[in-house]
C-alpha cells in the first residue's frame, strides 16, 4: 500500500488553526511554520514580498555602470544562455535596453558550435564590434578566463547568473550572484538566471532618476512575463521571491500583448487568457529550448520581441517544427538504445552508451525514458560540435547522479547536477571503459543508496472518488503555481474498479484508466500522459472491474469545453 505523510504535531496544528487540516497539513510540508508564512504563501504580494534588489552584493556597482553605459551611448552586449531561462533573460534585458535607448546588441552563443558558457572567441567578436560593456545572465560565474580575456581587450563585464561559482570568481567588474559571495546579505539565494536579471533592470531604474523619469513607473512589470516564465522552466524552487515572480508572470503571460507569445499560444492550441504553470512547464518550454538543441536559439529572442505578426507567426511555427523534430530525433536515438540493450544477456548496474553521431542536447530526455524503463542509472553520451563527447544522466531512483559521478574518480571533464540528473563531459580515454568505471562506482557507494521505502511516493491525504469536486479542486489552486518545492498534492485512492483501460495520442502513448466507486454510482477517468515502466505493465493486467489503489494529482481537463475533474495518475496498483 502506498503510504500517507505523517499528521502534524499538536503545537504545528494550533499555529496554523485558522485553516482546514488538510490546508495545514500542506502549509507544513512546505515548511511553514507561522500563521504569518501561511498568509504569505497563500497570497503572494508584489507590493510587499520581492526585496530590494540593492540588497544584492555588487548590484549597486552594476546597476551604476549600466545606467552610465545607456547614458553614454556605449555599445552593450547582452550575452545570455541558450536555454528556457537564458532565453527569457535575452528578452526581458533586450525590451530594457531598447526602452532606455541604449545601443546594444543580444549575444546567444550557439549550442553545439560554441557550448556553454561566455566563451572567449565570442568576447574577441564583441569587441572587433566596439561593445565596451558586457552584461550576462544566467552564464558567467565559471568563466574566469573569458572574463579576463574582456578585460585585456578593454571591456567591463557584468556577472549576472545564480549558479555555483567556481574555485574564483571571474575578474568581472561586478559580479551578482547570490549563490557566489561569502555573507551575502541578500535574503532569498535561489532566483533563476532571468529572475536576477529582471532584478538588475529594477536596480538600474531604482539608481538613475532619468532613466526612470523617461520609463514609466511600474512598466518593468510587463517583463515579469520572461521573468516568470523562466522561473517556472527553470525549476528553481517555488518559493519565497520565486513564488510571486512566478505568479505574477503567469498573470502578465494571460494578457501580454507579445504577437510572439500569442501565436505560438495559438499554435499550440492554449489559450493565453488562462495559461497556467503546466502550459508552461510542458508546453512552451519544450518549444524554447527546442529552438537551441535543433537550430539557433535567437529564434526565441526573434520570437519574443518582434512586433510584427507575420514574422511571429512564421517563427512560432518555426518552433513547433523544432519541436518536432526534437521529438524525431529522440525517438530514434531512444530505439537505437533499447535495440542495442536487447542484445545483452543481463543488464549491468549502470547503463552508459552512446554514439558521437548523436546530439548531446537531447539525451537527457532519452536517458529518462530507459532510466524509468530499467529503474537503474543511465548514462548517454554524444558528440558536440567543438568535438568534445557530453552527455546526461538520470538516476532511475536507484542512486544520487551527482554522487556516482563523484566517485568514478578520473572519468570525467567536468560534471554537475543533482539526486536525480545531471550533465558531464568525458575525457577521451575514459570514454570506452564508461560504463565499467561506472558499475565500479556504483558498487562502491550502494550501500548509501536510499532504500525502496524512502523512494515510494507519499500521498498527502486519501481521497474519495464521491469527494473530488470543483471545492476540493479550488482549495488545492490556492497552493498554485506549483514546481520544485512546491508540488502539486498527492491523493491515494483506494478500491478504484476499474472498468476500461485506453491508450491515446498519435503513437498511443498516454494512458486512460476509466475508474468507478464499488457500486458504481460515480465515474471519474484518470490519465497518464507519456506512461511507462511499471505503470504501463500493471495497466496491462488489468481486467474490466478489476479494483486498484492509485496515487494521483486532482485536476482539470483543460482539452474539454467543461473542464471536468480528472485524475493524473501517478502510480497504480492492482488490490
Amino acid at each position: 500500500m502506498f503510504p500517507l505523510h505523517e499528521p502534524l504535531d499538536e503545537l504545528l496544528r494550533a499555529e496554523l488553526s485558522a485553516y482546514d487540516d488538510f490546508s495545514a497539513a500542506l502549509l507544513a510540508r512546505r515548511g511553514i511554520a507561522t500563521r504569518e508564512e501561511a498568509a504569505r504563501f497563500l497570497n503572494p504580494s508584489y507590493d510587499e514580498h520581492l526585496h530590494d534588489p540593492l540588497l544584492m552584493t555588487d548590484m549597486p556597482k552594476a546597476a551604476a555602470r549600466l545606467a552610465k553605459a545607456i547614458a553614454n551611448g556605449e555599445r552593450i552586449a547582452a550575452w545570455t544562455d541558450y536555454d528556457c531561462d537564458g532565453g527569457p533573460a535575452a528578452v526581458l534585458l533586450h525590451d530594457f535596453l531598447a526602452k532606455a535607448g541604449a545601443t546594444f546588441e543580444n549575444y546567444i552563443p550557439h549550442r553545439h558550435l560554441e557550448g556553454y558558457g561566455v566563451n572567449e572567441g565570442g568576447i574577441e567578436k564583441l569587441a572587433s564590434r566596439g561593445v565596451s560593456l558586457v552584461v550576462t545572465a544566467d552564464v558567467g560565474i565559471t568563466d574566469a578566463a573569458a572574463v579576463a580575456r574582456a578585460n585585456e581587450l578593454g571591456m567591463d563585464v557584468i556577472v549576472t547568473d545564480h549558479h555555483l561559482p567556481g574555485d574564483v570568481l571571474p575578474p568581472a567588474y561586478a559580479v551578482v550572484d547570490p549563490k557566489a559571495h561569502a555573507g551575502e546579505p541578500y535574503p532569498f539565494k535561489e532566483l533563476c538566471g532571468a529572475g536576477i536579471a529582471w532584478k538588475l533592470v529594477c536596480a538600474t531604474l531604482a539608481v538613475d532618476e532619468t532613466l526612470r523619469a523617461r520609463i514609466p513607473a511600474g512598466w518593468e512589470k510587463w517583463l515579469l512575463d520572461m521573468a516568470g516564465l523562466a522561473t517556472i522552466a527553470d525549476m528553481v524552487p517555488l518559493i519565497g521571491e520565486n513564488r510571486v515572480l512566478a505568479s505574477y508572470g503567469l498573470r502578465v503571460m494571460r494578457k501580454s500583448p507579445r504577437a510572439g507569445l500569442q501565436k505560438l499560444c495559438r499554435s499550440m492550441r492554449v489559450d493565453q487568457r488562462a495559461l497556467t504553470e503546466d502550459d508552461v512547464g510542458f508546453m512552451i518550454a519544450p518549444r524554447v529550448n527546442a529552438a537551441s538543441r535543433m537550430g539557433d536559439a535567437r529564434d526565441v529572442l526573434a520570437l519574443f520581441t518582434t512586433a510584427d505578426e507575420s514574422e511571429a507567426d512564421a517563427l512560432a511555427k518555426k518552433l513547433e517544427k523544432a519541436n518536432r523534430e526534437r521529438k524525431a530525433h529522440a525517438g530514434a536515438i531512444t530505439r537505437a538504445v533499447r535495440a542495442r540493450l536487447a542484445e545483452r544477456r543481463e543488464m549491468p548496474s549502470v547503463i552508459a552508451l552512446g554514439d558521437p553521431q548523436w546530439r548531446p542536447a537531447l539525451l537527457g530526455l532519452v536517458a529518462n525514458t530507459i532510466a524509468e524503463e530499467h529503474g537503474r542509472p543511465v548514462f548517454l553520451w554524444g558528440r558536440e560540435g567543438n568535438m568534445s563527447i557530453k552527455g546526461s544522466v538520470r538516476s532511475g531512483s536507484a542512486v544520487h547522479a551527482l554522487e556516482l559521478m563523484r566517485a568514478a574518480e578520473g572519468t570525467f571533464v567536468e560534471f554537475g547536477g543533482h539526486a536525480a540528473s545531471g550533465g558531464f563531459t568525458v575525457r577521451d580515454d575514459a570514454v570506452f571503459s564508461l560504463e565499467d568505471r561506472l558499475v565500479a562506482a556504483y558498487a562502491r557507494i550502494a550501500t548509501s543508496a536510499a532504500s525502496a521505502d524512502e523512494l515510494t511516493m507519499r500521498a498527502d491525504a486519501e481521497l474519495a472518488l464521491d469527494d473530488a469536486s470543483l471545492a476540493l479542486l479550488e482549495k488545492l489552486e490556492r497552493f498554485a503555481p506549483f514546481g520544485v518545492g512546491n508540488p502539486k498534492p498527492v491523493f491515494l485512492i483506494r478500491d478504484g474498479a476499474a472498468h476500461g483501460v485506453s491508450r491515446f495520442g498519435k503513437g498511443q502513448e498516454h494512458l486512460k484508466v476509466e475508474l468507478t466507486t464499488a457500486d458504481g454510482a460515480r465515474g471519474l477517468d484518470a490519465v497518464a500522459f507519456f506512461a511507462k515502466g511499471p505503470l504501463v505493465r500493471v495497466a496491462d493486467a488489468l481486467v474490466p472491474g478489476a479494483s486498484v489503489h492509485l496515487l494521483a494529482h486532482l485536476e482539470r481537463d483543460t482539452f474539454s469545453r467543461t473542464n471536468p475533474l480528472r485524475l493524473r495518475l501517478l502510480d497504480m496498483r492492482l488490490v
